[in-house]
This record gives structure tokens, C-alpha cells and sequence, in this order.
């Protein structure tokens, strides 16, 4: 108490305008030597305590801490928002902790919550532009996230989802009681939206946010219990070292009295509380197996991903393509392009393409694909754009035998020569090896009606009619050719192929 009387007097004294010199006087006056500043800080001189003060006034205990494990910048000034450096694609721990006091929130003892971590914007100038500006990143990068979960190196997180269209948020179940680390991936710089890119340009901050949910009567985890954030930075791979050292060797070349108006770096970051991102949870967190919308969903107009069942917002109930047949071509429109996807049943991502044409969307590669689509759609989509380039298993060479009508009325206007007429051989491009398939492609080829088509037969040594079976296709040589007649059935329905 002598200690806080003594410094109101150098106070009143006018004596606070050079504050370093007094505290060595003031030390000696109590006995206790001289104190620097960063002494004087930790005490609680600086607070107009009162114990008349009702105890309400505390500070509210929160119900978790996030830890993060990368060091603050020692280049931030007191009582500003700590700043942690990260690298592009390291994989950073987030300890979830359990804060609670004794009988804090019993309703959730022994169960799990659902936690989301987001990467978005601290500069309110882009949260306005989010959707444009991480419409533009995933332009350039194709197939990428803004943010991944470590899964092999993280700790006591269950049912761990990542949506095609959330590219800058994870959600996950975990435990309170248990040890539980989430390891999180940065893969966005902060450069990459800065206005100018000549180089030298100071990147964006960006924020780590943690939004913690318990589940509801009806099994949703939709009922907000904790938010935290941090500002961060992130460069590529190496530069947040650089960054760290830069700033430290800044800082040890600064006097005392300049070091005393900047923080210490301290090894961990721990995320300070703030409001829940104003995403709705029931539209976010979705238990359903279709996606749900970008966190950008409170807007009515914002990028999302519907229903298996929906279409295009464009084509609201038309699942037909518009010329554009079975195969998307580089031509097509972004309208085209959309009615493809329809009519091809890749209706959960026709948002998420909404911008692409037909170029656009051939553009991307198998591994984009199956990055943006996940696995089994991503595969899908991929043989279903590439569709052209399959090469067929067999090709054989068809020509229909001119009728010997037309035979001996060429002959007599030729003099009896027969041989300068020009037999047009058909191409017939077989992707199964069956007799089915070939006669299925002579209808096509010759535009006879299928159902009239009995037998299709090979003329064999002595003239004799070998029925054409699957194993008989199988042994035919690539590129074989074929005359082909037609006889009329026995039965007079119909008739028969021949070929020779």
C-alpha cells in the first residue's frame, strides 16, 4: 500500500514526464532499488482499484481457450491485437481447451461439440468483397483450399468434414474432456490480395477463427457457446521465419525506453474472445450428406452449393441441354455449360461452376477435379468431360454390296466393266466387343431400323452363314473390312446381315 501512496505522490509532483528517471529516486525512497518499466507494468499501480467495485465487473470466464501454437510478433505495440506470422502449408496446432469452472454448462458433460475453424479477412474493406475476392483466388488456384486439417497429426477430433465449396473452413466434433489439437493448414498468402502485385507490397492480415456450438434438442449442433480469433499473417514457405527474425533484430536495436511501447513476443498465441462469424449455424453445420453453402451464405445472392436435387438457379426446372448433345465442347456457354452438368447429373456443383464455361471446365485436370468434387464425383466428372478421347476397343471397316440389279444395269452402261464402280466403306468404331454392338452400330451407320434386324451373320468357307457371336467379335482383327448384304428371314419379318 506504501508502494501505490508513494507513486500518486510523484503523480500529483509533475513528475510522470520523465518517468524512467523517478523510478530510480522512488526505488531508493522505499528501499527496494531501482525498477524498469516493464516492473512497474506488472504491478497494479496503473489500475484504479476499488474494493467497493462489484465483483460482476470481472471479466467473464469463458467456456474454452484456443491455444495456437506459433509465436506473436515482438513488433506490435501495447495494447494493440497480437500478430502470429505462419507459413504457407505447415501444419500449426490449435489446442481446444476445456475453461470451464465447476457447473459451467453441465448440459454438455460428457457429450461432444462441434467446433468450426474459418480463415477469413481482417480488413473490413475485404470482408465487404469476400465473395469476389476468394472467387478470384480460386480462379487462379484451381483444385486448392484456403484451409486444410492436418488429419494424421491432429488429436481426439471426430467426423471431420470439409466442403467442395468451404474452401477457408474445417468442422469438426471433438471432446472437452480429452486432449484435443486441431493441426490447420494456411495455403493462402497474404500478397495474393493486395491490390498491386509488382512486389514488396504488404500483405493483408488475415484472422483464425474458432466457433464453438453444442447440439440442440433435435441433434444439431447449431446452439453458439464460444467464439475466439487471432490476426495473422501468412507468407510462403520460410518467409514467416525470415519475417520473425526481422522484427526480433528490429527490436533489439531499439532502445529501452522505445522497447517498453511494444509487447513481448510470446511463443504462444492464444485466441482472445469475439463474436460468433455471422454465419447461420443451421445453414453451416448441416448433418444432411449434401453440401451446404460457403460461409458467405447469410447473403441471399452468395456462393453456394444446393441440393442433389436442385438446378441451376438459372434453369430452375430444365434438365435438358440445348443442342449441346452428350459431350461438353469448349464452345459452350456458361448457360450450356450449366445444363450439361444437369443433364449429366452433377446438379450438386452446378454453383459451384456457375462462372465456367465450357473451356473453363475442360481446362481442369483429374486431380483439380477430384480436389474441388472429392474423390468419387471428381472421377466421375473427369470421364464424363473427357468422354471424347476414348478410344474404341475394335474398328472394323463396313460397305453395304451394291443389289445385282444395280449390278448388271452399271455393267450394261459400261460395256460389261464392273470393276470402275467406288465401294464407300463405313468406319464402325466398336467400344465393347460384342455382337450386340455391332449391330446396334450397322443400324446407326446405315439407318436401318433395329427391330428389324434378325441375325447378323459372316460368310464362311463354301458360302455357308456362321452366326456372329460375342466370342467370334472378340477374334476379329483391328481394322478388318466388310461387305455386308441383306436377306429377308424366313418368316418373312424382317431380315438378315450377311457379312463377307
Amino acid at each position: 500500500m506504501a508502494w501505490v501512496l508513494k507513486m500518486d505522490e510523484v503523480i500529483e509532483s509533475g513528475l510522470v514526464h520523465d518517468f524512467d528517471a523517478s523510478l530510480s529516486g522512488i526505488g531508493q525512497e522505499l528501499g527496494a532499488g531501482a525498477y524498469s518499466m516493464s516492473d512497474v507494468l506488472a504491478l497494479p499501480i496503473f489500475k484504479q482499484e476499488d474494493s467497493s467495485l462489484p465483483q460482476e465487473n470481472e471479466t467473464k470466464h469463458p467456456p474454452f481457450q484456443y491455444v495456437m501454437c506459433a509465436a506473436t510478433s515482438p513488433a506490435v505495440k501495447l495494447y494493440d491485437e497480437t500478430l502470429t506470422y505462419l507459413n504457407q502449408g505447415q501444419s500449426y496446432e490449435i489446442r481446444m481447451l476445456d475453461n470451464r469452472k465447476a457447473g459451467d454448462i453441465p448440459e454438455i458433460n460428457g457429450k461432444l461439440v462441434k467446433s468450426i475453424i474459418r480463415v477469413v479477412f481482417h480488413d473490413r474493406r475485404l470482408q465487404y468483397t469476400e465473395h469476389q475476392q476468394l472467387e478470384g483466388w480460386k480462379w487462379n488456384r484451381p483444385g486448392d483450399r484456403l484451409l486444410d486439417l492436418d488429419i494424421p497429426m491432429s488429436v481426439g477430433v471426430i467426423d471431420i468434414k470439409t466442403n467442395p465449396s468451404q474452401l477457408n473452413a474445417v468442422e469438426f466434433l471433438w471432446d472437452p474432456t480429452k486432449c484435443t489439437s486441431a493441426f490447420i493448414q494456411v495455403h493462402c498468402i497474404s500478397t495474393e490480395f493486395t491490390p498491386r502485385k509488382h512486389g514488396g507490397e504488404k500483405g493483408v492480415p488475415f484472422r483464425i477463427q474458432v466457433d464453438t456450438f453444442k447440439q440442440t434438442e433435435n441433434g444439431e449442433y447449431t446452439d453458439h457457446l464460444h467464439s475466439a480469433s487471432c490476426q495473422i499473417k501468412v507468407f510462403k514457405p520460410k518467409g514467416a521465419d525470415r519475417k520473425q527474425k526481422t522484427d526480433r533484430e528490429k527490436m533489439e536495436k531499439r532502445t529501452a525506453h522505445e522497447k517498453e511501447k511494444y509487447q513481448p513476443s510470446y511463443d504462444t498465441t492464444v485466441l482472445t474472445e469475439c463474436s460468433p462469424w455471422p454465419d447461420t449455424p443451421t445453414t453451416f453445420v448441416n448433418n444432411s450428406p449434401t453440401p451446404a453453402p460457403t460461409f458467405t451464405s447469410a447473403q441471399h445472392n452468395t456462393y453456394s452449393v444446393p441440393d442433389s436435387n436442385s438446378s441451376s438457379p438459372n434453369h430452375q426446372g430444365d434438365g435438358t441441354s440445348q443442342g449441346s448433345g452428350d459431350q461438353l465442347h469448349p464452345s459452350a456457354t456458361i448457360q450450356e455449360t450449366q445444363q450439361w452438368l444437369l443433364k449429366n447429373r452433377f446438379s450438386a456443383y452446378t454453383r459451384l461452376f456457375s462462372n465456367f464455361s465450357g473451356a473453363d471446365l475442360l481446362k481442369l485436370t483429374r486431380e483439380d477435379l477430384v480436389q474441388i468434387c472429392g474423390p468419387a464425383d471428381g472421377i466421375r466428372l473427369y470421364n464424363a468431360l473427357k468422354s471424347r478421347s476414348v478410344r474404341p476397343r475394335l474398328t472394323i471397316y463396313v460397305c453395304q454390296e451394291p443389289l445385282r440389279s444395280i449390278q448388271l444395269e452399271r455393267q450394261e452402261a459400261g460395256s460389261g466393266d464392273s470393276n470402275g464402280a467406288i465401294y464407300v466403306y463405313h468406319a464402325i468404331y466398336l467400344e465393347e466387343m460384342a455382337a450386340s454392338e455391332v449391330t446396334r452400330k450397322l443400324a446407326l451407320a446405315f439407318n436401318i431400323p433395329l427391330h428389324q434386324i434378325n441375325q447378323v451373320y459372316r460368310q464362311g468357307p463354301t458360302g455357308i452363314h456362321i452366326l456372329v457371336s460375342d466370342q467370334m467379335v472378340q477374334n476379329f482383327q483391328d481394322e478388318s473390312c466388310f461387305l455386308f448384304t441383306t436377306i429377308k428371314a424366313e418368316n418373312g419379318e424382317g431380315f438378315h446381315i450377311i457379312l463377307k
